[in-house]
Order: C-alpha cells, then sequence, then structure tokens
C-alpha cells in the first residue's frame, strides 16, 4: 500500500486541479495519488498557515514535510521578499510542489528531497510543519526536535498536530527540548504548537 511519506514512483496517476484561499492569495493546486490531501488543502495545515500569517515571525522559512506545496507556497506568496526552502521525502509531492510554485509565479522557494533534516545544511528564522503522523512517532518526534539544529537564535517553530494524534505528548517534547514552548491557537481538535530557540 502506498503512503504519502513515501516513494513510489509507480503508483498510477490521478491527478486533481483546484484553486485555494491561503493567507489573502488565491492559489491553484495540482495535486495527485500519492500524496497527502490530494483533493483540497486539509485542515490542519489552512489553521497552520493562517496561525503563522497572522504572527509574522522574521527570517527565512523552512517547511519540513511541503507536500505538493500548501504551506511553503502560501508563506512564500505572502512574503516574496523571504526565502522558503521546502523539503519532503516523496519524490512526486516535490514535482507538483514545483509545478505549483511555477503556475503561481513563486520564485522564492527551495524545493528539495529530504528526510527531515538530513539534506537541509542551513538554519532559518521560521520553521513550520504538518508533520507526516502516520509514518510514526519516531519521524515526527525528528521533524519536532530536530528544527532546534535549524532555527537561528530567536527562531520560531510552528507545529500543527491534532490532539488524538499526539499534540500534547509533542507539546512536552517541545517544552524540554526548547527554551519556551506552548499551544498558540486550538481549532477543532487541532493544535498549533509554538517554541523558539534561544
Amino acid at each position: 500500500m502506498n503512503h504519502y511519506y513515501t516513494n513510489d514512483p509507480t503508483l498510477a496517476h490521478d491527478e486533481h486541479q483546484f484553486s485555494f484561499d491561503l493567507a489573502g492569495a488565491t492559489l491553484q493546486f495540482t495535486a495527485d495519488n500519492g500524496v497527502f490531501s490530494k483533493r483540497t488543502i486539509d485542515y490542519g495545515s489552512r489553521v497552520l498557515i493562517e496561525t503563522v500569517a497572522m504572527a509574522a515571525p522574521t527570517g527565512d522559512i523552512l517547511d519540513v514535510g511541503c507536500g505538493y506545496g500548501p504551506i511553503g507556497l502560501a508563506l512564500a506568496k505572502r512574503w516574496p521578499e523571504r526565502q522558503v526552502t521546502m523539503s519532503d521525502v516523496n519524490e512526486r509531492a516535490l514535482g507538483l510542489a514545483k509545478r505549483n510554485a511555477a503556475a503561481n509565479e513563486i520564485s522564492n522557494v527551495t524545493i528539495l528531497e529530504s528526510a527531515a533534516y538530513a539534506a537541509i545544511p542551513d538554519k532559518f528564522g521560521v520553521v513550520v510543519t504538518n508533520p507526516p503522523v502516520r509514518a510514526g512517532k519516531a519521524v515526527v518526534t525528528e521533524i519536532v526536535a530536530g528544527a532546534k539544529a535549524h532555527l537561528l537564535p530567536g527562531g520560531q517553530l510552528f507545529v500543527v498536530l491534532q490532539k488524538k494524534q499526539g499534540a500534547p505528548s509533542a507539546l512536552r517534547l517541545m517544552q524540554a527540548t526548547y527554551s519556551e514552548a506552548k499551544v498558540i491557537k486550538k481549532d477543532r481538535g487541532y493544535y498549533i504548537l509554538w517554541a523558539q530557540a534561544e
């Protein structure tokens, strides 16, 4: 069985196009089989995008587990003067993210293949993630805790998780890892967890 957090280039295609309003802009997306939430932008990602847009953290942005691109592209569109790096392990999702960046005339993005932070050498002002919960707790823990090494001093981490899919334990991990961590928004069972690097 194929999962969105794995690579299966042999999976049959079933592309789907749609538009969606995110952070004050209408964006066009193409999605496909083998990627997360291919029919629409999932609610958790929507809440994360709007929360980050309203918080307006400073610095370049890293979107870990970007899928076909809604989070990173929405933030890149909102802040065209900032560089957004988007990463995923799923080659099909990355290909779609590149197509979606081009379709929306978004050029301030770098889209690359990386398992968590394996291919990420830089540090950022902001790390955002809607982590692949179905990949297992170890992967989520690696993404949440590993962000610390990729945040500039004072940099901010934003994570969306459902309460029933581990948000309370992720918050405890963040409180043990970062100088400050808390829940900054709750919406329909989704928690936006926030942490700041020293």
